[in-house]
């Protein structure tokens, strides 16, 4: 008899998940939410198509859902591709929506710093780079920069390969080229990764695997990388290796610069035109009397190197590939190029900023890239309060929210029946001019409060990038390469861009 109970038990706690599981389902048909395990299965089962899957559960349920991961996990969160959500968060009801303790917890090799920042801490550094950004000698700094970087490094490597006839990964060779940069723009210092040798530079290689490792953490349940991390194994124990060799090199940056700053005092030297981060936060807490210890500085460089390197590699990335594969894009690039600086395009030299700023039709090619392929796919918000979105969906305090980029570039609803389509005319008006398109349907850049402080400069530094390498060298992905995207929280192809390079002859 107590068997027989004890399998009645057990039939009806079964009969109950079922019923349970089916409602659910039934409630939230974008994913199936298994019992106990969630939707969290499918995820995972998906993980290698993450971005192009969740495009698809997306266009399923009517631009919104609510996921819902492991019980007792707290992986629970609701995910919009909705333009209208998207500004009212980031916009008009920008206070109730926050980054978050969570975010900061998911995201602690960035510190302190402008990209995990709330309140009062992010409004401080945001003026703070604000106030570096607007100022020309800035503009002038990395423009100079990067000139000298590309006839130095970018140039000579790109013909080096070419002379050799072998196949390049022209991804790598962006991803040094701008590390070299950034670390130039931010910290004064150019570790010269970018060489003919293709060098293995630790720094590099370190900050590398910590993106990729932080974004494991979106993936599993905090529990588990909680565990992983006390145990140091596994993704936790890559991050945490990863992360001291990163911060040992910016903390020899930051001594560096700040015996270098008081030798100068000494010596009453002031070099206005050294612009670099570090040079500006160190001489503005002298001027204002602020002490900002290193791990500020620490925190301030580390958020920049992801702004102002990351992005920049991955837009020029799909950039490339994107033109070598529509030929009818290159030429009409090409042509536009010739008609603002002449026909010797391999004689450049020090562009012109205005004449580059009216390089309309590659300004539409940039934002096509962006839009199809964003640096930073996808955003997360928390909510302070109860809150219901122009949708009608209820949010809850504590409630959090992501909205994917990748799939918003990728909607019908937003961009048209051609939104798989790689058309820079869409950006270009009649007048030859560049149409605008609200920040809350392109987030490539953020919008609201949160805007990118270095958006004009961005363009700047991709349209130079872009003008060189397109009028001096033909550029052919190899057979068979696959464009996939990779499992980080920056977009990167997983396998590379693999390219053969040839001299442009026009």
């Amino acid at each position: 008899m107590a068997m027989l109970g004890y399998a009645e038990i057990i039939a009806a706690f079964l009969c109950f998940l079922y019923m349970f599981h089916r409602r659910r389902c039934h409630r939230y048909p974008a994913l199936t939410d298994y019992p106990i395990l969630g939707m969290l299965p499918q995820i995972l089962w998906n993980l290698s198509r993450i971005h192009d899957f969740i495009t698809e559960v997306l266009k399923r349920s009517g631009s919104t859902f609510e996921f819902r991961g492991p019980w007792f996990t707290k992986m629970n969160f609701m995910v919009t591709s909705d333009p209208i959500n998207v500004h009212h968060m980031l916009s008009k009801s920008f206070d109730n929506y926050i980054k978050g303790s969570d975010f900061r917890d998911m995201f602690q090799p960035f510190g302190d710093g402008i990209f995990t920042a709330d309140s009062d801490t992010w409004r401080y550094n945001r003026s703070l780079l604000h106030s570096l950004f607007k100022q020309t000698s800035f503009e002038v700094f990395i423009v100079k920069t990067i000139q000298k970087k590309l006839e130095s490094s970018l140039i000579p490597v790109l013909d080096h390969v070419r002379q050799q006839g072998t196949v390049v990964d022209l991804q790598d060779v962006l991803n040094r080229f701008t590390f070299d940069n950034i670390c130039s723009i931010v910290l004064g210092h150019d570790p010269n990764c970018l060489s003919i040798d293709f060098p293995q530079v630790a720094c590099e290689k370190a900050f590398n695997e910590a993106e990729e490792s932080i974004f494991y953490r979106h993936v599993v349940p905090k529990c588990v990388w909680k565990f992983q991390k006390w145990l140091q194994i596994g993704q936790e124990k890559k991050l945490t290796q990863a992360c001291k060799i990163f911060d040992e090199f910016l903390y020899a940056c930051i001594a560096s610069k700040q015996e270098e700053l008081s030798k100068c005092d000494k010596n009453n030297e002031i070099a206005e035109a050294h612009v670099d981060l570090l040079t500006y936060l160190m001489r503005e807490e002298k001027e204002q009397q602020q002490q900002h210890d290193d791990k500020f500085l620490r925190d301030a460089a580390f958020n920049l190197f992801v702004a102002g390197r990351d992005t920049i590699a991955s837009a020029l990335t799909w950039f490339f590939w994107l033109v070598a594969t529509h030929p009818l894009v290159e030429a009409k690039i090409l042509e536009e190029i010739k008609e603002n600086f002449g026909a010797k395009e391999e004689k450049l030299g020090v562009l012109n900023m205005e004449k580059l700023k009216k390089l309309a039709y590659l300004h539409g090619a940039l934002c096509e890239a962006l839009r199809l392929f964003p640096p930073i796919p996808f955003e997360r918000k928390e909510a302070i309060n109860s809150d219901v979105l122009p949708s009608g969906h209820r949010v809850n305090p504590k409630t959090m929210i992501l909205f994917p980029l990748y799939a918003m570039g990728r909607l019908e609803e937003i961009w048209g029946k051609d939104c798989l389509e790689f058309k820079p005319e869409r950006w270009v008006s009649e007048r030859g001019g560049i149409v605008y398109v609200p920040s809350y349907k392109f987030v490539s850049f953020n919008a609201g409060p949160r805007t990118c402080l270095g958006k004009d400069l961005s363009f700047v530094q991709m349209k130079m990038v872009a003008t060189n390498i397109l009028c001096n060298y033909h550029i052919k992905p190899v057979e068979g390469h696959l464009a996939t995207p990779n499992l980080s929280i920056v977009l990167l192809m997983k396998h590379g861009l693999k390219v053969k390079i040839s001299r442009r002859e026009i």
